[in-house]
């Protein structure tokens, strides 16, 4: 990837500059952001371009230059206003007034090709009126970890925020949680919306019950047109939202995914997965483990992660009482865990080689396995990827010749529950004709990634960046992981 400058001026033929932006938040009014200004920066190295999302914008990857990237997302040329939305937010269970956007953005909104609306938001672009006393800047590390945080979920069938650009901004920051001074970026990100669950609680908050009305009506125009001609609109989006938020979460357990600060001021309105912090994937089968070294109490650990979406939709209930009756919203909320055990269930099936089994069959088979995983030092992420790398149709035949060419099965194949697992899964595929058997191998493969980004994998790239500034590590595993190797 070329590292480019370009000089102090806007080019007119910028494609990311002759968008079509529409002004759909800003048109609310001033109740709902501030207008700002981005950050003057020393240093525009282009990191990182995620070409891959060009095409969504109606742009030909070959025909925007690294300097048009540069230009509209590290000079942030050519683009007025700039605006950091208000909310506030429960904060590992406690009210929070004192949030917004502290160093970023919404940069624009945009329609994609696909007719949805799609907003540019950015990380680290400097201070706004939320700071609170922080320099509203973004690591280059934080950088790296989102992009790899956004494709890796993308590619494992997550429903997520991506990254669209990432410059290097050449400030040297301080921050005591690694080691400092360290080096600066900023980033932007492209999602269906950066409003909040929190967005909604600063209305309640002010007790403004005509901007949430207002806001709600726009989100379900923008959002979830298809009910906006529904009589009970209100009490359809909040049930859809909770069936978002519950396959959402299911998404994350399934990839072994902990996005370590639930906060609701976290949660997109339209449940998409977004804005990661010290986010970790499980490195085994470990209900407790916690991503964030300040999460004391283990409040958003991994196993928890499907009650505090839970407790967070019904903390929104509060804010949106005011235009949608209690009742519904209970109703509505009462169908969570229902969503939630459906697409869990079919993930990890997927997972598995399945596509669909009797209930009775899947309730045996995922038991067997989460108590496998659960009881031995055995990498959550490599168990799945040694059966899509090993699996073959002679598992059939012989319950013994599942995972025999794995370490897994080398090191644990004679032990009880591995018997145990082992003796259900080949119960299954006995069933199954020989076609049958080559579907699994195929859902294998599509659902089981052989790259993870473990906290280690993470800090293999990040070592050559600090050392050498060598980025060759990070393009490859990016090409990794979009491509599936």
């Amino acid at each position: 990837m070329t590292l480019a400058e370009v000089p102090n001026n806007t080019n007119s033929t910028n494609p990311f500059l002759i968008l079509n932006y529409e002004p759909a938040l800003e048109s609310l009014g001033e109740d709902y952001y501030d207008e700002v200004a981005a950050a003057e920066f020393p240093l525009h190295a282009l990191r990182w371009r995620n070409d891959a999302l060009l095409p969504l914008l109606g742009l030909d990857a070959k025909a925007v230059t690294d300097e048009d990237f540069i230009t509209a997302f590290g000079k942030f040329e050519g683009r007025k206003p700039l605006l950091a939305l208000r909310y506030h937010g429960y904060q590992f269970g406690e009210y929070n007034p004192f949030l917004g956007d502290g160093r970023g953005f919404l940069y624009g909104q945009v329609r994609g090709v696909d007719g949805e609306l799609y907003d540019f938001g950015t990380k680290g672009s400097g201070r706004t009126p939320y700071s609170r006393g922080g320099d509203g800047m973004l690591t280059l590390k934080g950088g790296v970890r989102e992009v790899l945080a956004a494709e890796m979920l993308h590619a494992m069938g997550v429903r997520t925020s991506r990254c669209l650009s990432m410059v290097e901004t050449g400030l040297s920051l301080w921050r005591g949680d690694e080691p400092s001074p360290t080096r600066s970026s900023v980033m932007v990100r492209l999602s269906q919306s950066h409003i909040r669950f929190g967005t909604f609680e600063r209305l309640h908050y002010f007790r403004r019950p005509d901007l949430t009305k207002k806001l709600l009506d726009h989100v379900i125009e923008q959002y979830y047109q298809h009910l906006d001609s529904e009589q009970d609109k209100y009490a359809l989006f909040y049930a859809e939202l909770v069936q978002r938020v519950a396959e959402l979460v299911a998404q994350w357990m399934a990839a072994g995914f902990c996005h370590a600060v639930l906060n609701t001021d976290n949660m997109s309105i339209t449940g998409e997965s977004f804005d990661y912090g010290p986010y970790a994937f499980i490195p085994n089968y470990d209900p407790y483990f916690t991503a964030a070294y300040f999460d004391y109490y283990r409040r958003y650990s991994y196993i928890h992660q499907p009650e505090i979406c839970k407790w967070n939709l019904e903390a929104l209930q509060e804010a949106l009482k005011a235009v949608i009756p209690q009742t519904d919203m209970e109703a509505g909320l009462a169908s969570f865990d229902e969503y939630y055990l459906a697409e869990y269930r079919s993930l990890m099936l997927k997972k598995l080689g399945f596509e669909q089994l009797s209930q009775p069959q899947a309730d045996e088979l995922l038991k067997a396995t989460i108590e496998f995983l659960k009881h031995y030092p055995v990498s959550y992420h490599h168990f799945f990827a040694d059966m899509a790398t090993t699996f073959s149709s002679k598992w059939r035949d012989d319950a013994s010749s599942i995972l025999r060419d794995s370490e897994i099965g080398q090191s644990l194949g004679t032990s009880e529950l591995f018997l145990n697992w082992s003796g259900i899964y080949h119960r299954i595929l006995s069933d199954l004709t020989p076609e049958e058997i080559e579907k699994v191998a195929q859902t294998l493969a599509r659902h089981n990634p052989k790259t993870m980004i473990l906290r280690p994998v993470i800090e293999s790239i990040w070592e050559p960046i600090v050392q050498e500034d060598n980025w060759q590590p990070f393009y490859e595993l990016i090409q990794q992981i979009q491509s599936g190797n």
